[in-house]
């Protein structure tokens, strides 16, 4: 986790410090193959040099960007858990527990779909 900690130190709100370091540490763990680099100001996740998922940090909420194929394949799954999304992000609120099963399946959706993509964006 070292590869974020210059981006997790520059986060004021120590709540929000906490839920990304959860976050990004869930998926070191479970996806304990994948590249982690910061890019844009965001912590994200790579395979095979090829962007899975990416992170962003609002006032009101955090922005998942996992690109729009993943959005588009898990749309009802988002819109069943309340969360609001644009073909790019989904925006989950600071209050709202972290989806871990929604990420779990952006995750498994662009490692699977892009797993012979040699490009970094789709």
């Amino acid at each position: 986790m070292q590869e974020f900690e210059v981006f997790l130190n520059k986060l004021d709100d120590q709540d929000v410090r906490f839920k990304i370091e959860e976050v990004l540490q869930w998926i070191s763990d479970k996806y304990p193959g994948m590249g982690k680099t910061v890019k844009w100001n965001q912590p994200m996740f790579t395979d095979h040099g090829t962007f899975i998922i990416a992170f962003s940090v609002a006032k009101k909420h955090v922005s998942v960007a996992p690109e729009t194929a993943a959005i588009k394949h898990c749309q009802q799954e988002i819109k069943e858990a309340g969360h609001s999304y644009t073909d790019n992000v989904i925006r989950i609120t600071w209050n709202e527990p972290m989806d871990y099963e929604l990420l779990e399946k952006l995750i498994d959706f662009n490692i699977e779909d892009k797993k012979d993509h040699d490009k970094f964006w789709r």
